[in-house]
């Protein structure tokens, strides 16, 4: 058996409308690398980054959701077994913005109850096409109870503040556990339906 090189293991999701820059907050975030010629996500894929916090180490599966619609059957079983989503918006798009009532729908309805949220506003670098304030982006998400952040892929703002600041508190959640009881971190309650752990 291969010695386990990670304390806990976080399964993050990324959601969002297609083309808000999922993908580029994610490379930015694993490879520390920018690309505009990203074609959009077919499905879901996904990226795998090991970071230390609070003296552990920590396993971040980032899952990379489609945006599009018609993949939206599949995306929203990947919800049930996350612990952290980070729902991104695009500043320079208002429609984005509008659908993130819809994506939080989605996480009500297919996500464990006690899911991490987090709200990010992204291309900030873009001020000249901005539509959303960050004023909204605030309020919107004071009204659901959940941290927000601007980001920006291209130039690199507050992408790896959201990731941590999204596990950190997910580690919160687990201050009483011993390494040898992380085992089952993954999956945040433990009467989770066994067949539906298998995906990863």
């Amino acid at each position: 058996m291969a010695k386990k090189t990670y304390d806990l293991l976080f399964k993050l999701l990324l959601i969002g409308d297609s083309g808000v820059g999922k993908t580029c907050i994610l490379f930015r975030f694993s490879d520390d690398t920018f690309n505009t010629t990203f074609i959009s996500t077919i499905g879901i894929d996904f990226k795998i980054k090991t970071v230390e916090l609070q003296g552990k180490k920590i396993k971040l599966q980032i899952w990379d959701t489609a945006g599009q619609e018609r993949f939206h059957t599949i995306t929203t079983s990947y919800y049930r077994g996350a612990m952290g989503i980070m729902l991104v918006y695009d500043i320079t798009q208002e429609k984005t913005f509008d659908n993130i009532a819809k994506w939080l729908r989605n996480i009500q309805e297919h996500a464990n109850e006690d899911v991490e949220k987090m709200l990010l506003g992204n291309k900030c670098d873009m001020e000249d096409k901005r539509m959303i304030s960050k004023e909204r982006g605030e309020a919107i998400s004071r009204e659901n109870g959940i941290k927000f952040l601007e980001t920006s892929a291209k130039a690199n703002i507050n992408v790896e503040k959201a990731f941590m600041t999204l596990a950190e508190d997910i580690l919160k959640k687990y201050p009483q556990k011993d390494s040898s009881a992380t085992q089952g971190a993954v999956k945040p309650d433990r009467d989770t339906d066994r067949s539906g752990s298998k995906c990863c």
